[in-house]
């Protein structure tokens, strides 16, 4: 069991960082081409840019979605105990997602950049 769990996420992390390599080598294309020859520390900037916002938003959500799970499961264990404590985990369940809303701003404004 364990190790179809093991199996399941790396190629889902596989697969969503070869859609983020992908994406952002696009865009970097793109720009590439819209450039001029003689420019060409704007196009690295632009991939260097591109990457980054890519790393950004995915350790910020693998990250998140490591913690919403272990809290998640710890507050669901608490709520089963004494049901008044639902409502108090579920704020460290949410400033575990607010780690991804996090990540996501900052590669926004790591993409306006661009």
């Amino acid at each position: 069991m364990r190790i179809k769990k093991m199996f399941a996420w790396t190629s889902g992390t596989l697969l969503a960082g070869a859609f983020l390599f992908g994406s952002s080598a696009g865009a970097a294309e793109a720009v590439a081409q819209a450039a001029s020859a003689s420019d060409e520390t704007s196009v690295f900037r632009t991939v260097a840019l591109a990457v980054s916002a890519a790393f950004a938003i995915a350790v910020s959500v693998l990250g998140a979605g490591y913690a919403v799970g272990r809290v998640g499961a710890a507050a669901l264990g608490a709520a089963a105990e004494k049901p008044e404590l639902l409502t108090r985990s579920i704020i460290f369940v949410a400033l575990a997602e607010g780690l991804a809303v996090l990540g996501f701003a900052v590669a926004m404004m790591l993409l306006q950049k661009i």
